[in-house]
């Protein structure tokens, strides 16, 4: 990942349109699981700066785990229970069987090896216990921002639950989100490669709230009385999800 990233994160997830729905739609899945809140472990993967520690501490005691120590700086004031260095695609430092639910959350894109860290979440979860993985979809849509999070690669839907299959899961939803903002996103990342010079990079990463940010999660948001009542979300998206479960 670009060593400027975890700082323009933590800048910008509170109330960036994108990070702010996410939360949302990750609200929705932990609420189906029935989790015992007084009781359930999370553990949030590639935790970065921390943005997804505000839902999921609502359900229980969160962990959050990133490689980069830069990362838990920014992330001071979240409402993790603990934190932990280490790498998603290494062996995680926990017992087999420790946790209710782990997230990973656009997390498995930046690894060489997204099998092995898959086998490692399932090793870490409970018998029963949920994964939940978001994922940036659709090579068409690579552009820009891929490169600077470096990226090893954007999913289909299918791929991303055959890597969770492979890893031992049961595969219990897949999909996509973001459908509404899918074609002027693959617009817009067309005219990157187009007019690359005439495409600025603070368009797409500006570190202040502009003036589309709010009509953006308004129409954003308009998916999710669908995502609620469909375990197949949508039938396109800049974004793909699977919950899986370990049997």
């Amino acid at each position: 990942m670009d060593p400027t990233f975890h700082d323009y994160q933590s800048r910008v997830e509170d109330w960036h349109w994108w990070y702010a729905v996410r939360r949302e739609i990750l609200d929705q899945k932990l609420a189906t699981l029935g989790l015992d809140r007084e009781r359930a472990m999370l553990l949030d993967v590639g935790c970065g700066t921390g943005g997804a520690s505000l839902v999921l501490s609502q359900y229980g005691r969160a962990v959050g785990l990133d490689r980069s120590l830069e990362s838990f700086r920014l992330s001071s004031d979240r409402p993790y229970t603990h934190r932990v260095q280490a790498a998603a695609d290494e062996p995680l430092p926990f017992a087999d069987g420790t946790f209710d639910v782990v997230c990973a959350l656009d997390v498995l894109e930046h690894l060489d090896d997204d099998l092995a860290a898959a086998r490692e979440i399932h090793r870490v979860l409970k018998p029963g216990g949920t994964a939940i993985v978001f994922v940036p979809a659709f090579n068409v849509l690579w552009g820009e921002n891929d490169d600077y999070s470096h990226h090893r690669r954007r999913y289909r839907k299918g791929e991303i639950s055959a890597c969770l299959a492979g890893a031992g899961f049961s595969v219990e939803e897949e999909g996509y989100f973001n459908f509404m903002l899918f074609f002027p996103m693959l617009a817009a990342r067309l005219a990157q490669r187009i007019l690359p010079k005439k495409i600025s990079h603070d368009m797409e990463h500006s570190d202040r709230p502009g003036a589309f940010n709010g009509m953006l999660r308004q129409i954003f948001r308009l998916e999710l009385p669908v995502m609620k009542r469909s375990k197949s979300g949508l039938p396109l998206g800049t974004s793909a999800f699977c919950v899986a479960r370990r049997a």
